[in-house]
């Protein structure tokens, strides 16, 4: 199956929520796009939740980007900011005595980017998860939207067709958007298969959502 132009192209994979198959989405595109002989590469920027190994932490995420990729590039660029704690981001930051860096996330995206045709980027956890606590009082802190909008990637939004996932589609969409970065579209991943109703939210993500639905093969729950 040949992928279409408009998916040849460097994306932030980004979800409604944590556990929704964003990691399945990036696998699939990375082999995909490495069959149409693209050198592509990938990132999982952050990652929260990793085991020590001899050569240190390591996220089994940003691991399985890696072995789909062509380009071969060291595990600190793919994952400059890991975390050992299984939690948001900006706790498990905290937890290690650490913090997201946003310089580091750049530095390795323009590293890569020097020796491949794309790259895919995964997020973690939802579009608005926070990756930092606030460095002043009143302030938010930053979020996952801060570390899209720092690589300055079209979107692919990956949504778990689930109860519930209506809202988070369409406000995830939304925010998107109002972070001046394009939606390229999103993809529909039945991670529920018992869900009696999934054909009927999927014409409403169609009505309502403002970007194409990609099609990817063999997209599963992840």
């Amino acid at each position: 199956m040949s992928v279409p132009a408009e998916q040849r192209q460097s994306l932030f994979i980004a979800g409604t929520d944590t556990g929704v198959g964003k990691t399945w989405v990036a696998v699939h595109l990375l082999r995909a796009l490495g069959k149409e002989g693209l050198l592509t590469a990938a990132m999982k920027p952050v990652a929260a939740g990793a085991e020590p190994t001899p050569g240190g932490l390591r996220n089994d995420d940003a691991l399985a980007l890696m072995a789909e990729a062509r380009v071969r590039v060291p595990y600190e660029l793919v994952n400059p900011c890991c975390f050992p704690d299984p939690t948001s981001p900006h706790l498990a930051a905290r937890n290690s005595g650490n913090y997201v860096n946003l310089v580091a996330i750049k530095s390795a995206f323009a590293r890569i980017k020097a020796d491949s045709d794309l790259i895919i980027v995964e997020g973690a956890g939802g579009w608005l998860a926070p990756v930092a606590d606030p460095v002043e009082r009143g302030s938010a802190g930053a979020t996952m939207q801060d570390v899209a909008v720092a690589l300055g990637l079209p979107v692919l939004l990956v949504v778990g067709l689930r109860l519930g996932c209506l809202s988070h589609a369409l406000l995830t969409a939304a925010a998107i958007r109002a972070s001046g970065l394009p939606l390229a579209g999103w993809v529909a991943n039945p991670i529920d298969p018992a869900f009696p109703d999934q054909a009927a939210y999927l014409q409403s993500l169609q009505l309502r959502l403002p970007a194409p639905r990609w099609m990817i093969p063999e997209v599963v729950a992840g």
